[in-house]
This record gives structure tokens, C-alpha cells and sequence, in this order.
């Protein structure tokens, strides 16, 4: 039970301390859960990421389920769900309740806008800390800058890039292209 306890409060703080979304969130999960707690490493939370973004479901609470399953089975997996999405239930509820009547307001509109620039630049930090992690020779480099060019001018699915990606990074080491 205190495992589980531990993977509830761990998810809490990291979904009470996040706003933005899902990407928003990377820096402060792999704080908590690389840096801090040692659930994970950067590797392993990148590929919680990748499936996470090409499964149904928000991001944070796919990679919350994948890492509370791994530390603590489906109990852990439940505990640490309910943990990154217990918070933003509860901010969502109040802010509810009381948005509707301040939103007009041109102090909360700019407050508003505030935000969503510093979530820009929480996506940015957390991009940044993937790319470090994720381009280590040329053949990654090639394959970001392919998804990315795809990404931009075709309306293609994330779970066809992940596949792709998946299927030529195997291709790769086996050509030698990459290390093994």
C-alpha cells in the first residue's frame, strides 16, 4: 500500500505543479520521476512518451499509467492515473464554478495569455531535453528531420510516424548505420 501511496502523490504533485497539457509536463515528470525519484530513466520516460502519444488518452496520464504498471502492476497503474488526473479534477471543478463570471474581465484575459506563454516555453524546455536524449548520431537527426517535414505539410497520424520510426531505426542498426 505505501508503494502505491508513493506513486499517487508523485503523480499528484506533478499534475497539481503543471499546467498546460501534456507537454507542459514533461519537465516536471521527469523531475519527479527521473531526477527525483529514479522510477525511470530519460530513455525509458522518451519511449513512455512515443507510446503514449500514438495511444488513446492524454499523454500525461498514458505515462502515468505506464510507469505506475511498471513499478506496482495495475494497482500502480490505477493509483498513479488517478494521482496525475486527481488535481486538475479538482482545479478544473473550481475554476468552473467561478470562470464563467470573471471571464470578461481584461486582467484574467491577459492573465490568460500569460500562461499560455509560459507553457509555449515549458513545451519548448521539454523539447529540448528530448532532442538532447533522442538525436545522438546522424540517422536520428535524418529521421526528426523527415517527421518533422512530414508532419508539417501532411495531415499523417503520429502512430504511422512512430511505426516508421520504429522500423527504420531497426533497419539502421542492422545496416550498422547506427550503434548497436
Amino acid at each position: 500500500m505505501k508503494k502505491l501511496l508513493q506513486l499517487f502523490v508523485a503523480f499528484a504533485r506533478v499534475g497539481v505543479m503543471t499546467f498546460g497539457g501534456g507537454y507542459a509536463m514533461i519537465p516536471m515528470l521527469e523531475r519527479e520521476i527521473v531526477d527525483k525519484r529514479k522510477w525511470a530513466s530519460s530513455e525509458e520516460i522518451m519511449d513512455y512518451y512515443a507510446v503514449g502519444q500514438c495511444t488513446p488518452g492524454v499523454i500525461a496520464v498514458n505515462t502515468a499509467t505506464f510507469i505506475g504498471y511498471s513499478r506496482a502492476g495495475i494497482p500502480g497503474g490505477i493509483f498513479a492515473t488517478l494521482g496525475v488526473i486527481f488535481p486538475s479534477l479538482v482545479i478544473i471543478c473550481v475554476i468552473a464554478g467561478i470562470l464563467s463570471n470573471f471571464a470578461d474581465i481584461p486582467a484574467v484575459k491577459s492573465a490568460f495569455a500569460g500562461i499560455r506563454v509560459c507553457v509555449c516555453v515549458l513545451i519548448f524546455n521539454a523539447v529540448t531535453k528530448l532532442w538532447k536524449g533522442a538525436i545522438k548520431d546522424k540517422a536520428a537527426l535524418l529521421l526528426c528531420l523527415a517527421v518533422f517535414v512530414l508532419s508539417v505539410f501532411f495531415d499523417i497520424s503520429p502512430v504511422v510516424f512512430v511505426i516508421c520510426c520504429a522500423a527504420a531505426g531497426i533497419l539502421f542498426t542492422q545496416l550498422g548505420v547506427r550503434g548497436k
